[in-house]
């Protein structure tokens, strides 16, 4: 048996015509339900990029205890895992995140791994090698990671030296290699389509943009969407092309799995970390808001060669549920993870569990059980907050001595899997209290515009919050900063 994970940074399920969309091109995409099982209720966990990740590899949730960090020494990984059990595991990627402090520690996981540089602000190029066009809208984003995208795109100006197109040429060179070959598990992970929406012009021509653009990296925040109507056109249609191109690449790893009859033995997976916003809700971005749908609730599509047939679901699950899944097809013990297999779950088309969670960090910590949405805020903005970890960075370098020297040492529990672990207060950025609790009826308002807080009695929602909270052993500042305390 083996398995094959494409993974797509920043996917946004409104934009594929699997989840109803009838002007962006994605006929690959569409191909899937070819095979593939499509979940209609899948949901992110932890944002953003890493935190995603580091649940993708316990099958545990992240955002209670740990904001963007490494995974922990404590830390039980689906690869690491695999690879005990004789499952050769390989990953490509130009997920840049990797390469850096707060992510160094999940692809040397892999047996092996190929990375492939140049993505947004990845520290690559010499940053004065880059000059920022003179046309640029004056909403897109600014700053270091702007000026070094441009340093970087100097050395891929033809398609075929993007980072993420050497990436799914990696990918396909190692399923022609091995596809007769057993035991194995290959992760084809792009970083596209990720803002800067960076596109060769053919794709851009599909959706007639002609010109340079001049919005293509949006900065996160919030909008006036009317006065900048035009502007979203633009953006999404950047945003569109470059989903296209990953249609286009998606298409050439399934031309393998029909080439190679791979349907016969290998589970497909083909999944995302989060969405975006563009415009809706009046915000552009991730993360700084609420957990609106358009970022939370994500495509996913599986493919379990010993069950066949089933073309959609309507199960709540979620990106813990990814690792339980792969050890399950490998008939491996998962018992320590907090998700459960979605073989299970597709074949029954049965709920994973009734309620799920996710959150940032520090921000909304949020619930649903497919009917409602529950977003907790902080009550303030003193927002007390703590890493719990053994690993003390962060993106791009290394928690705050003076917040290190207020660190606790604890006694393990579940989250860490019983190994003593640091306790480290911090402050964040983030501040959900300007938005407040928000509450939708998902079922009657699907694009989350009446927030119902303020019109019906939310303690039982902060009852069930509270009781899940206990549930994942969250730190005693989680149940604080949000008021619940008591």
């Amino acid at each position: 048996m083996k398995a094959i994970m494409v993974m797509f940074d920043t996917l946004s399920r409104r934009f594929l015509e699997n989840y109803g969309n009838d002007w962006v091109k994605t006929p690959n995409f569409k191909r899937l339900e070819e095979h593939c099982c499509r979940f209609d209720n899948f949901y992110g966990g932890s944002m953003p990029c890493m935190p995603a990740r580091r649940e993708l590899h316990t099958g545990k949730y992240n955002f209670l205890h740990r904001s963007w960090g490494p995974l922990e020494p404590f830390d039980f990984s689906v690869i690491e895992e695999l690879k005990k059990a004789g499952i050769y595991t390989h990953l490509c990627t130009d997920h840049s995140h990797y390469f850096e402090d707060g992510g160094a520690t999940y692809h040397n996981r892999y047996n092996t791994w190929e990375g492939f540089r140049g993505q947004e602000g990845d520290r690559w190029i010499p940053q004065d090698e880059g000059m920022l066009p003179s046309q640029r809208n004056t909403l897109s984003k600014k700053g270091i990671s702007v000026q070094q995208h441009y340093a970087n795109i100097t050395r891929q100006q033809k398609e075929e030296d993007m980072s993420s197109v050497k990436t799914f040429h990696a990918g396909l060179d190692f399923i022609k290699k091995h596809a007769d070959k057993d035991n194995w598990f290959l992760q084809i992970e792009s970083f596209d389509p990720h803002e800067p929406f960076y596109v060769p012009q053919r794709y851009r021509d599909l959706y007639e943009l002609e010109n340079a653009p001049e919005f293509n990296w949006p900065a996160y925040g919030p909008i006036d969407e009317q006065l900048h109507g035009e502007n979203l056109k633009e953006v999404r249609k950047e945003y569109a092309s470059l989903i296209t191109m990953c249609d286009h690449y998606l298409g050439k790893v399934l031309d393998l799995m029909d080439q190679y009859d791979l349907w016969k033995d290998t589970m497909f997976i083909v999944n995302t970390d989060h969405g975006f916003l563009l415009g809706e809700h009046g915000m552009m971005g991730k993360n700084f808001g609420p957990m609106y749908d358009e970022v939370i609730h994500i495509p996913f599509f599986l493919y379990d060669p010993n069950h066949q047939g089933h073309k959609s679901c309507e199960a709540i699950a979620q990106t813990i549920d990814v690792a339980p899944t792969l050890l399950d097809f490998f008939n491996i013990d998962y018992s320590v993870c907090d998700g459960s297999s979605l073989i299970t779950c597709m074949r029954n088309n049965q709920n994973t569990r009734d309620v799920i969670l996710y959150g940032v960090h520090g921000s909304f910590t949020c619930m649903s059980d497919g009917s409602y949405v529950y977003m907790k805020a902080n009550i303030d903005s003193e927002n007390p907050l703590v890493e719990c970890t053994l690993m003390p960075t962060q993106m791009r370098g290394f928690i705050p001595c003076e917040a290190i020297n207020k660190a606790e040492l604890v006694k393990g529990d579940a989250y860490s899997n019983g190994v003593s672990y640091l306790k480290i207060p911090i402050k964040t950025f983030y501040d959900a209290s300007i938005f407040g609790d928000q509450l939708f009826n998902i079922k009657e308002d699907e694009y989350q515009k009446y927030n119902l807080v303020g019109k019906v009695d939310t303690q039982i929602y902060d009852n069930k919050l509270k009781e899940l909270l206990k549930q994942y052993q969250a730190p005693e500042e989680e149940f604080q900063r949000l008021g619940l305390l008591n």
